[in-house]
């Protein structure tokens, strides 16, 4: 098996849990929801090793069945968990049915790859129906979302479990990180954490509102790429966190700043606007950027922090709790 194939051991001889997922990003070998997840488990007694599939397109996903099914002859798992549904093909395809596939839906595995509001590419319905056939050779299928889960025919299978949020990791810093992160301590901040250039995260709408609101104080942040610990301090010094999106499973830096009782602005994407709920000092806005704008000057002008990691613990939403219900899914595969 090459180098790049090795896992990472417990000492834990109880479950053996295989996570099958792509190994594309040279920022994160794995990422972070997904070592957060493994971590999770592994604090629950459960031993969990990876294999991350190189290269991308299903073309150069397929060409990791032959390696993966080599490690499951010198390896043996209770259970593999597939994290995107071309990764459950992989393992499905490696295993031939002697091992247990689990599949989380990711997002535009199941939905499609958003474009505007209502809108996605064409050809991220080849994804979608990969979804849809791979369902009768897996176990179970996690969404991260009801909006994923749409595409779950196989009722008796399916089970919604959004990611959770690591509660010791997203800590709350009293006074905020503003000195380390050279911020000004008169400015209101706004940020939206994406990939600018990403259509769905649609951060145009987020410039217009902050344009149209029209205040020297207010000032749009927008890092991109950000380390998780660089994300905790500016989730602790912001005074707004955005998330503009047209589509999103269970989009995590919502949780993650209701963690740190930092006010959010959202679009109703994904599961977004449930998570906020009522939560004082949140608002989901439309597409509109006067609408946006609208809950921006809500957000910016509501008195302090909020209680959003009391919202996160109540809807089960930290990493433990998540876990505890994945357990419960690979106790019944």
């Amino acid at each position: 098996m090459s180098s790049q194939h090795a896992t990472l051991k417990t000492q834990n001889p109880k479950r053996s849990i295989l996570f099958v997922f792509s190994g594309n990003s040279k920022q994160f070998p794995v990422s972070p929801f997904t070592q957060a997840q493994a971590d999770s488990l592994r604090a629950r007694g459960m031993e969990v090793d990876y294999f991350p599939i190189q290269g991308k397109g299903m073309k150069n996903y397929l060409k990791n069945i032959v390696p993966l099914r080599d490690h499951l002859k010198i390896r043996h798992y209770d259970l593999i968990h597939a994290h995107y549904s071309l990764c459950g093909w992989v393992a499905v395809l490696a295993a031939l049915g002697r091992v247990p596939v689990v599949v989380s839906l990711m997002g535009d595995d199941a939905q499609g790859t958003f474009t505007g509001k209502g809108r996605i590419e064409w050809k991220s319905r080849v994804p979608i129906l990969m979804t849809r056939l791979l369902q009768p050779f897996v176990r179970a299928v996690i969404s991260k979302a009801p909006d994923l889960a749409k595409v779950v025919w196989r009722k008796n299978i399916s089970h919604v479990i959004p990611n959770g949020v690591r509660l010791d990791q997203f800590q709350l810093v009293p006074g905020g990180c503003r000195e380390a992160l050279g911020l000004e301590a008169d400015k209101k901040y706004v940020l939206p954490l994406g990939n600018p250039t990403d259509s769905n995260k649609n951060i145009t709408l987020v410039r217009d509102a902050v344009r149209l609101l029209d205040s020297p104080d207010v000032v749009l942040l927008n890092p991109y790429p950000v380390t998780h610990d660089k994300v905790v301090q500016y989730l602790n010094s912001v005074d707004v966190l955005a998330l503009c999106s047209f589509g999103e499973g269970s989009p995590n830096v919502v949780k993650e700043a209701m963690t740190c009782n930092c006010p959010v602005v959202v679009t109703p994407a994904g599961d977004a606007a449930w998570v906020v709920g009522d939560t004082p000092g949140c608002q989901v806005a439309t597409y509109e950027p006067a609408d946006f704008a609208e809950k921006l000057r809500l957000a910016l002008h509501f008195s302090g922090r909020t209680r959003g990691r009391e919202r996160i613990v109540e809807l089960g939403l930290d990493s433990e709790a998540v876990a505890a219900r994945i357990e419960g899914v690979y106790r019944k595969v």
